[in-house]
Order: C-alpha cells, then structure tokens, then sequence
C-alpha cells in the first residue's frame, strides 16, 4: 500500500509524523502543531527579536490569542492528515495526492531524554501579493489564485517563519525552509513558485531565503502598517527550474 503520507516520518511512540533535519540538526523534527504549544508561543511571540519582523501578533500576546491561533493552525493540520489517510484508502496503490498545506510546521529540538521543545514554525499558503500596489488588482490576484486547486502548477504559494532567538544563527530555519520546500512542498504540493515578504532589515530571514535559492527583488511600499508603523518590505522570490 502506497503511503499517502510520504516522505513523513511516524513516532512509533505517539503515531505523530514527522520531518526530521539531515545532520548536523538531525535533532530538530518538524511535526504538525499540538494543543499544549500555546505557552511556549506566548513566550516567544512576546519577545521583541521575534515580534519586531512579524506581522500580525497583537502585542502583548495573550493566553487568548494563543488558544486561537494554535486551535487555528492544528485544526488545519488534523484536516490535511484526514484528508491523507483517507486518501489512503480510496487509492491503495498510488498515486500520491496533491494537499495544499505542510501538515507539519512547528519547529522543535529534541532532546536526550527523548523530550522536545518548540522552536519555531514555517509554513506554506496562498501568496496575499502584498508586492502588488493596486489595491483592486492585488484582491483579484487574491481570488484568482484561491480558485486553483491543489497541485495546480501556477498556484503562487508564500512561506512565513519565526525561529527562537536562541537558535538564531545556526542555520536551523536555513535547513528547515529547504527540507519543507524540497521534501513535501514540491512533491507533495506541486510547487512552483514561492515568495516571501520580510520586514526591511531582516538580513538574517534573507538570508534564510536566498540560501534557499530565492531572488531578492528589492523593497516595496504598500502601505502595511504594522503596530503602528509603516513598514517597507522585502519581495523574495522561487520559481521551480523547468
């Protein structure tokens, strides 16, 4: 029987699949998100070296948003995981089914003891093309592109991250951003083309990016307030080698 949830791995103890960094960060997993990360995310969305580069956390991050969010993000997960093992079912013998989301996303370190902690998260979804100006132009973008259906080849796709800043430096984000693309995003999505949005002066989430193969495409301004600051931003920008 073909495995529709290929290429993860399954924790024999907990049944949870998983991503697995290669060396030297085979101790970093990536697994879907759990009930129980909220007070971990509320550490980390209220410190400022991770905040500053995001968008969308209120500040201060409360308990309240935590809950939201991560019944958010796990409720997306649970249904692309359903979605496999039925699939699984209905064809036993392949092919593989295209999803239009990384069931896995948070980032952990495993420890000796065999416990993890949560570091991060990355993630795949549909491009907001905030780089486009036009107001009217950039909605229609919007609702083409939410039209297409998974595996589509011309579906533009946008990846978002944080990292602990403990980690920051080592690499981890740089390895987890590859592994997604290239083991579940290209194969299991069908992606082709991929941008990201940073904040400008966020070296290091560049950084992050063009090891990965994307092309800086320079700052715009559309206007984004973040926290009540206008901020211009950085296009970073994939597409798949034909």
């Amino acid at each position: 029987m073909t495995s529709q949830l290929h290429p993860l791995e399954i924790n024999p103890q907990t049944g949870e699949p998983f991503l697995r960094l290669a060396a030297p960060h085979q101790n970093i997993i990536i697994t879907p998100p759990r009930q129980g990360d909220q007070s971990v995310t509320i550490q980390h969305m209220n410190d400022p070296a991770i905040y500053r580069w995001l968008e969308n956390p209120p500040i201060p991050y409360l308990p309240e948003h935590a809950d939201s969010w991560i019944q958010s993000v796990k409720k997306e997960s649970d249904v692309t995981l359903e979605y496999l093992r039925k699939s699984a079912e209905e064809f036993p013998d392949g092919p593989l089914q295209f999803v239009d989301t990384c069931p896995v996303r948070h980032i952990r370190e495993v420890k000796e003891d065999g416990t993890d902690v949560l570091l991060g998260d990355a993630s795949f979804r549909r491009s907001p093309f905030d780089e486009v100006l036009d107001e009217v132009e950039r909605k229609q973008m919007q609702e083409d592109n939410a039209k297409k259906q998974a595996g589509d080849p011309t579906i533009v796709y946008a990846i978002g991250d944080w990292l602990a800043e403990s980690h920051h430096g080592r690499g981890i984000m740089t390895a987890a951003i590859g592994l997604l693309m290239t083991a579940w995003g290209i194969p299991r999505m069908g992606v082709r083309h991929v941008v990201a949005h940073t904040f400008a002066g966020n070296i290091g989430s560049n950084r992050v990016f063009e090891k990965n193969g994307f092309v800086n495409r320079g700052l715009f301004d559309n206007g984004k307030i973040a926290r009540g600051e206008r901020k211009l931003r950085t296009l970073l920008e994939w597409k798949h080698e034909q």
